[in-house]
């Protein structure tokens, strides 16, 4: 299975392929598609949205993941323009037939560094750990979204498993 993680933002929104054989995750592409502040957020918006289409007719996922909207009460306008970012990335998503998966931000720490409240630096190492990566992405916002495609295929993985004993009994 090919998935493809989306850590979304207006400024910067990480992204992370991976191929899961098994047991085992491989790196096919991560990196962050960037828009310019001193950009309308029309023009931002648009081109998050025909970057994204273009990584996903190259790349081919079988699935996208996306961090469900949080926000926080201190910093409203955060999540408002994450939302902006967060809808584009679900359009493309359906213009190009993929579907979509969205999992709360504790649910990905639980599953990446084994507790829902871990940092963004603990999450960094453990995914620099288990992809076997040489070199720490520079970018949070990278190892976030990896950190969400590995999510779904534990995720993914445990469902399956639990179809298996269910008809087994």
């Amino acid at each position: 299975m090919r998935i493809l993680g989306i850590d979304p933002g207006l400024g910067i929104t990480g992204y992370g392929l991976i191929d899961i054989n098994g047991d085992n995750f491989r790196l096919i592409e991560a990196g962050a598609i960037r828009s310019h502040q001193s950009e309308s957020i029309d023009n931002r918006l648009s081109e998050i949205y025909q970057k994204l289409i273009r990584l996903i007719k190259e790349t081919k996922p079988d699935v996208l993941v996306l961090e469900e909207l949080y926000s926080h009460y201190k910093h409203p306008r955060t999540s408002i323009l994450m939302g902006h970012a967060r809808g584009v990335i679900c359009l493309a998503c359906s213009q190009c037939g993929i579907p979509l998966i969205s999992y709360p931000s504790t649910r990905i720490k639980k599953s990446i560094v084994g507790r829902g409240h871990g940092s963004k630096e603990q999450i960094q190492r453990t995914v620099v750990s288990l992809l076997g990566l040489k070199r720490i992405p520079e970018l949070l916002d990278v190892t976030d979204a990896l950190a969400l495609a590995m999510c779904h295929a534990y995720i993914s993985k445990s469902n399956i498993k639990n179809q298996i004993v269910r008809l087994a009994r």
